[in-house]
């Protein structure tokens, strides 16, 4: 295999749609299309059509629940590569992902019984539930 074939340069100007699949960042060209046109995807602040025409340098923003995308174009690519190809194509700028905490509810050991009131109590609070 050549270098060339492992990394593939520049090509030219690609679909945004074609682009955001073959870097693997929607699963179907389909749904990268779906993105576009629901405004989740966006380049210079203004909304991106599917058939917009992206070349190197070209700064994408894509929204997504919870999170943000800030990617930098460093290759064109319009066929569907490897991951670790698809990551050398684009620089990631995004912001650190917080994640909410997940308090969920407490996995009390089977055949403890039930609980004391001062778990309870704790309990309550972690549900937000005043005491009355």
């Amino acid at each position: 295999m050549t270098e060339t074939a492992a990394t593939p340069g520049p090509t030219g100007p690609v679909r945004i749609d074609a682009w955001l699949w073959s870097v693997r960042l929607f699963k179907t060209r389909s749904a990268a299309t779906a993105a576009c046109r629901a405004g989740h995807i966006t380049i210079d602040g203004n909304p991106a059509k599917a058939s917009l025409r992206i070349a190197p340098g070209t700064r994408i923003h894509i929204r997504r629940p919870g999170h943000e995308l800030i990617l930098d174009v460093v290759h064109t690519l319009s066929k569907r590569v490897g991951p670790p190809v698809a990551r050398e194509a684009y620089r990631d700028h995004s912001p650190e992902r917080v994640r909410p905490r997940d308090v969920g509810l407490p996995v009390r050991a089977r055949g403890s019984g039930r609980p004391t009131k001062r778990e309870r109590r704790k309990l309550e609070e972690l549900r937000g539930k005043l005491p009355e």
